[in-house]
């Protein structure tokens, strides 16, 4: 039976196991962090800022913030969007 020991061992193509793995879980955590940066969206999904800045909460606040509504207006269309909750009133978050 010719085994490892008699044929004079494994041989110098043993060193790329190691090198494979290390590729590998450079690019397992390098991937991770992207999709932690990134929230849960995956890194495939472009940048775009977190999800509440494309909510209507998100927008009317951008609205205001450019001073495209007055702040009555800004009132006013925020307690309708966040009627059922009851978060706001006039003076601002609960």
């Amino acid at each position: 039976m010719n085994t490892l020991a008699n044929s004079g061992g494994p041989g110098p193509w043993i060193l790329f196991f190691p090198i494979i793995w290390a590729v590998v879980a450079v690019g397992v955590i390098t991937l991770l962090r992207r999709t932690v940066r990134r929230g849960s969206r995956g890194p495939w999904q472009p940048q775009g800022g977190p999800a509440g800045d494309r909510s209507p909460i998100g927008l009317l606040g951008r609205r205001f913030a450019a001073g495209e509504i007055d702040e009555d207006e800004y009132w006013r269309r925020l307690s309708v969007l966040d009627e059922p909750y009851g978060r706001y009133d006039k003076d601002g978050p609960a």
